[in-house]
């Protein structure tokens, strides 16, 4: 994929369309499959490079994986606490999933491992997973808190954890340890945050205790291998909502995509903006609900994102930043963890979209974004996704409205969830145009 991409100015999109397999609940069933007893087949696989990190970690752990059919991957478990050794550092390239998640399986084994990351990754905090795993009885060696992380495994115990701050990440490596701990551990978040990971386990075999915010897993459990389909991802999906609603005229419709409670509180916040929303659930698998989506954009409003918001939106806001482009207004508070995902993602929303013409302002926990008024178009330029596909997607969303053609810096980053994103806009486009359409 090119390193830049050039954007094209379009007054609405439309389309019926399917995006990939949720990354989040791929990397779940990945290093559950690897622990489980038999087969399993995972179908409609993310096809991103943070997920095939997952796969190629568990390759170097001895786990046997076969890509049996076009989106498909097949993995022999091998049973409960029965990871090789690696030979060789594992590299989780650009994804914070596959390192904290691996460290939480890595604890309960008793052997040593280092895993490492890219630049991006290396500088993302990590004693969060750190500090929950050492009480368990692991011991991890980093460097001032950051990868490479070397997991010297253990028997483990047991133990109740209360992250400050709420993370899906954290939760789910001390919930993936805890399966290899000497009694029940729990885990109490501060806020709900995604499930994936306790409908997975439910999935594969597993007993999971859930108490208001409190989640539980007893050590020692067995896995049982199953076949599974992956629903399209709902966050890749935001991009094409968003699109639409910014835009009165446009109608997109996504299939078969992801419905998880924890995951789509994008769709009220497109209803306050002022579209017109509708949501079909088609069936129900492993727990999680999938069916179709469909936005029409109507009026352009205001949207104010409070921190009580955030942590079921964290990685909608940049999507939901690119509102504002299109005339609106959007405001984001109670966000400072966005400083250290694959980039600092509130100084390099707000630089993009003020290289392509809007009004932005950066806060410690948040931004402020303005888009033009009397029906004006921000000019466009270029923007610069610094490494992140995020970025790339939520700057093309917003380069959508501007007066001129904008180029997008770093586009190839999308390859790391979405590697047809710029091939869907296209057809996006082309389709609002064809004769005959309104």
């Amino acid at each position: 994929m090119p390193h830049s991409a050039t954007i094209t100015p379009a007054r609405r999109l439309r389309g019926r369309l399917r995006v990939p397999g949720d990354k989040s609940i791929a990397h779940r069933y990945a290093l559950l499959a690897a622990l489980a007893e038999g087969r399993s087949t995972l179908a409609h696989f993310a096809p991103g490079a943070d997920c095939q990190s997952t796969l190629a970690c568990l390759r170097t752990l001895g786990v046997e994986i076969e890509d049996t059919a076009p989106g498909t991957v097949t993995v022999l478990g091998r049973g409960f606490g029965q990871l090789r050794s690696p030979a060789a550092p594992l590299d989780a390239g650009n994804s914070g999933t596959t390192m904290r998640l691996m460290a939480g399986v890595l604890a309960g084994h008793r052997f040593t491992s280092t895993m490492i990351g890219d630049a991006s990754l290396s500088k993302r905090p990590m004693r969060r997973v750190i500090a929950p795993l050492e009480r368990m009885g692991a011991r991890v060696e980093a460097v001032d808190g950051h990868a490479p992380l070397t997991i010297h495994g253990s028997a483990l115990r047991a133990i109740a954890h209360e992250p400050e701050t709420p993370s899906a990440q954290v939760k789910s490596a001390v919930l993936l340890a805890g399966l290899h701990a000497d009694g029940e551990t729990t885990v109490r978040e501060p806020a709900a945050t995604r499930d994936h990971t306790e409908r997975a386990l439910t999935a594969f075999g597993a007993s999971v205790s859930i108490d208001g915010l409190t989640v539980g897993v007893r050590g020692g459990q067995r896995l049982a291998g199953r076949p599974l389909t992956v629903p399209g991802d709902f966050s890749s999906a935001a991009f094409w909502l968003v699109a639409a609603a910014a835009q009165p005229g446009s109608r997109i419709e996504v299939e078969d995509v992801g419905l998880n409670p924890t995951r789509i509180a994008l769709l009220d916040v497109l209803r306050r903006f002022g579209a017109y929303v509708s949501v079909s659930i088609t069936a129900t698998d492993a727990g999680e609900p999938r069916g179709s989506v469909t936005v029409e954009g109507n009026r352009v409003g205001t949207v104010d994102i409070e921190p009580s918001d955030v942590p079921a939106l964290i990685d909608e806001l940049p999507a939901i930043a690119a509102l504002a482009a299109h005339g609106g207004h959007v405001t984001v508070r109670g966000a400072s963890e966005l400083r250290v995902k694959e980039s600092d993602r509130i100084a390099a929303l707000v630089a993009g979209l003020r290289a392509l013409g809007l009004e932005a302002d950066e806060r410690p926990d948040g931004f402020s974004i303005a888009g033009p008024s009397n029906n004006a178009r921000p000019s466009g330029g270029v923007a610069d996704a610094r490494g992140d596909h995020r970025m790339a997607m939520a700057f093309a969303v917003a380069a959508l409205a501007a007066e001129d053609p904008s180029t997008i810096e770093g586009a190839d980053a999308v390859a790391i969830s979405y590697p047809g994103f710029f091939d869907t806009l296209s057809q996006l486009v082309s389709a609002a145009y064809e004769p005959g359409t309104r």
